[in-house]
């Protein structure tokens, strides 16, 4: 069974009807990164940023999984699969994948403020401002803010060196160092990347098929595609 790795960014979660970052009507039209996404925010207003989290939670889930995340996780039954996510929230779990990591954190978690490998599941959207985690730290939500480390690039770079096929989905492959993931993938494995836009894949030296469609179409046909070439 061939392994898949499957990288995905905003745009697989955008034909859910999740708000971007980078759309000119997306998050950050409403908010700077530095109020709302970096550790001096959280220190300096505190009620800001979590709201703002509350607010991606409870917008999160009331969003379903399109046909994008349903195409992915149906490949499961073909490929070995796994996801790598720049996304924060669970549509890939809802639709059915079982084995997502997640790169820039998760809503549904929360974490120590003293110890960033300490993280507790939130039920519902909304965290108060003064829960506390087991070693009596604040809690704060379980995001990669700019400025901070990414815990699972090493890990992602392992999984992408193992792929025997590679499909980027909804990524301009401009965040780093994310977008380097593809840069890890052994040169004889082919790639696909669907998303409607330019994503970044110059200087790339696999052999890249690029789809200019949006998640929620484009996801679907190629994996009828992959399951029809590589599948005997």
């Amino acid at each position: 069974m061939k392994k898949l790795v499957v990288f995905t960014g905003a745009g697989m979660s955008a034909d859910s009807g999740l708000a971007t970052f980078r759309d000119a009507d997306g998050l950050w039209a409403e908010h700077r990164i530095e109020e709302v996404c970096t550790p001096e925010a959280l220190a300096r207003d505190r009620a800001t940023v979590v709201e703002f989290y509350n607010r991606r939670r409870r917008e999160m889930l009331a969003a379903e999984p399109n046909a994008g995340h349903r195409a992915i996780a149906a490949l499961e039954r073909a490929f070995d699969v796994e996801v790598v996510t720049q996304n924060v929230d669970d549509l890939h779990e809802r639709a059915g994948s079982r084995r997502v990591l997640h790169l820039h954190g998760e809503l549904r978690k929360l974490r120590s403020e003293r110890d960033a490998e300490l993280t507790v599941p939130i039920e519902g959207w909304e965290q108060p401002l003064d829960a506390t985690a087991p070693d009596g730290a604040l809690l704060r939500p379980h995001i990669v803010f700019f400025g901070e480390a990414v815990p699972m690039f090493d890990r992602a770079v392992r999984i992408a060196a193992g792929a025997d096929l590679m499909v980027v989905v909804g990524t301009s492959l401009a965040v780093y160092p994310a977008a380097s993931l593809v840069r890890y993938v052994r040169p004889d494995v082919p790639i696909w990347v669907v998303d409607p836009g330019r994503p970044d894949i110059g200087g790339v030296r696999n052999t890249v098929t690029h789809l200019a469609e949006r998640a929620a179409e484009g996801m679907p046909r190629l994996a009828e595609e992959l399951v029809a070439r590589f599948v005997r």
